[in-house]
């Protein structure tokens, strides 16, 4: 007996099958990749976009909370005096610039003053804070450190808002007045132990520092020694003419 057989093309055929079978998941997994790449781009770009709003909400916080809101400017004064011992004010005046920056903060009701090192040697160097709040005046000793505090004299001192105005105009250089020394004697008289209680910007300057309060006293005409005395001179402009404060500790 013979026995036929056939090799028929058709054995295979679950080949294909299978190989489509493992495109399309091959497809879907390409699918669900891309989906989840794009999520995670996604996602990264709302995480970059929150901490980006943080950034500029926070940013703007601290700049509204923390950072000064005021406006600097810097002046420069002339002052003039007739010497002594001329006869009936008729000698020529001589002029010497006095120049500062005024940090005034409005809002705030503070003036903040910085006197330079000048480039005449009869001053001294000084920080000034005018606190309209507490009607108080701190006078910072720049070379030896000390604190020197004062009830504010609103009769000489202007307000923020004419500071700022005497201090705008000062600052463009078309306006330099030409106008006259005004001179006040003021001595040490008890030291302040706790400053903290003054208000926080005559704390800023005059903590950790010897701290005295001031009393007003009548210039002495004529000579005088005060050998004993070891005074600050500090001239400045808080109106539109300049103040020699004389500060002295017996």
């Amino acid at each position: 007996m013979v026995k036929i057989s056939f090799n028929t093309p058709f054995v295979q055929k679950p080949g294909p099958k299978k190989d489509v079978e493992a495109l399309v998941a091959e497809r879907e997994l390409e699918i669900l990749t891309h989906d989840s790449s794009s999520g995670r781009c996604l996602l990264t770009l709302l995480g970059l976009a929150f901490i980006l709003t943080g950034v500029i909400v926070g940013g703007a916080c601290i700049y509204k909370y923390f950072m000064p809101r005021h406006r600097v400017f810097r002046g420069e004064m002339c002052y003039f005096e007739n010497d002594d011992n001329g006869m009936d004010g008729e000698t020529e005046p001589y002029f010497l610039p006095v120049s500062e920056e005024a940090d005034i903060r409005e809002d705030e009701n503070i003036a903040i003053i910085d006197v330079p090192v000048p480039k005449f040697s009869d001053s001294d160097p000084a920080a000034i804070v005018h606190d309209f709040d507490r009607l108080l005046t701190a006078y910072l000793d720049l070379q030896l450190g000390n604190c020197y505090v004062i009830p504010l004299n609103t009769s000489i001192v202007m307000p923020p808002r004419n500071l700022m105005d005497l201090f705008a105009k000062l600052s463009t250089g078309s306006y330099l007045p030409q106008t006259y020394l005004v001179r006040e004697e003021l001595v040490a008289a008890e030291e302040i132990e706790d400053v903290s209680d003054l208000g926080i910007f005559i704390y800023q300057i005059c903590g950790g520092k010897k701290t005295f309060r001031l009393q007003r006293r009548e210039p002495i005409t004529g000579f005088q020694k005060r050998s004993a005395e070891r005074c600050l001179k500090i001239r400045h402009f808080p109106n539109e003419f300049v103040v020699e404060t004389r500060i002295c500790r017996q």
